[in-house]
């Protein structure tokens, strides 16, 4: 059995890829100290990427994700072949669009190109692992490691494996991702779309229900959320939410309350027609009458300023957690 590289042994990491996930990843691997080496075949990329980093390095050092004065350029270099850029590195991070057909070629490559001990890791929101490792040689090291949007400041990162991913390898993941200030978890079994975009799907089905069928607008119901559940649920998670809303029995106590109404709720919850075009029309009306005129980008700098003072109370409570 190979012995795979532990998180202390990772100093290179290469990211294959550099949308806006991928940049993330460069922005996050080059603040936790490590050199980084970008392949991305898509003309600018590497530019964009210094950019992405040169706009997140503030935020992070504020974070204690990185630190001020560090000459990361010189740990950053951007390869126009996929086998020089995994050249000497500890740990690969995969993100490149999410198509089967692409992510299977890609690692078909990284399976002949890598060193058998070092880890193969995907960003992919919602494929299988085991879709993409069949038949690979080294199909026992490729891992499932999905962040969430912005990369350098969300801290949640899923990792799993496939049916051929050997478990030595999915806890090597963990490990590492953790020393990077990253809060990872577990997933136990393979489903399409992991565990927190199968999540927000959830929500975001209803959500449009509720919009197409008239009952509230867009704006409302991001309202609803932002002010109500939402608030618990970025300091506790919906399980404990729920286990300390049903007294002091907590979940033991809030099921046999609450059971009948939620199932009641879930009797009549159906699939809205998203595919339609004029339902998105009329998403799409009533987002931009919710923006009331601010900008895409003025929106996600407020987003992003909010996230900080979140993250930096989370930081600073770590009992709470």
């Amino acid at each position: 059995m190979t012995a795979y590289r532990d998180k202390d042994s990772i100093h290179t990491v290469a990211t294959i890829g550099a949308g806006v996930i991928g940049a993330g990843w460069v922005a996050a691997f080059l603040g936790s100290g490590r050199a980084v080496r970008l392949h991305d075949p898509v003309a600018g990329s590497g530019e964009r990427a210094r950019a992405h980093v040169a706009g997140a390095w503030d935020q992070m050092v504020e974070l204690g994700l990185a630190r001020a004065g560090d000459r990361w350029e010189s740990r950053f270099s951007v390869h126009d072949r996929l086998e020089d850029a995994v050249e000497g590195a500890d740990f690969v991070q995969e993100s490149t669009p999410e198509r089967t057909d692409l992510k299977q070629a890609l690692f078909a490559d990284l399976d002949r190109l890598v060193p058998a001990d070092v880890l193969i890791a995907s960003s992919t929101s919602s494929l299988p692992i085991t879709e993409l490792q069949m038949g690979l040689a080294s199909a026992a090291r490729f891992v499932l490691g999905h962040p969430f949007n912005p990369v350098h400041l969300i801290p949640l990162v899923e990792v799993g494996g496939g049916t051929a991913t050997m478990p030595e390898a999915v806890d090597i993941a963990l490990a590492f991702y953790a020393a990077m200030g990253k809060q990872p978890i577990r997933l136990q079994r393979e489903i399409f779309g992991h565990i927190g975009n199968r999540l927000t799907s959830a929500m975001f089905r209803e959500a449009v229900r509720l919009v197409a069928e008239g009952y509230a607008s867009v704006g409302d119901i991001d309202r609803a959320i932002r002010y109500g559940p939402a608030l618990k649920w970025a300091i506790q998670g919906q399980f404990t939410t729920f286990h300390t809303s049903g007294g002091a029995g907590g979940l033991a106590e809030f099921l046999p309350k609450f059971v009948p109404g939620i199932i009641r709720r879930w009797s009549t919850m159906t699939d809205p027609a998203l595919a339609d075009e004029a339902l998105q029309a009329k998403l799409v009306a009533q987002m931009l009458d919710a923006a009331e005129g601010r900008s895409v980008e003025d929106i996600a700098a407020h987003q992003d300023e909010k996230l900080m003072e979140m993250l930096k109370l989370l930081r600073d409570r770590p009992a709470e957690e």
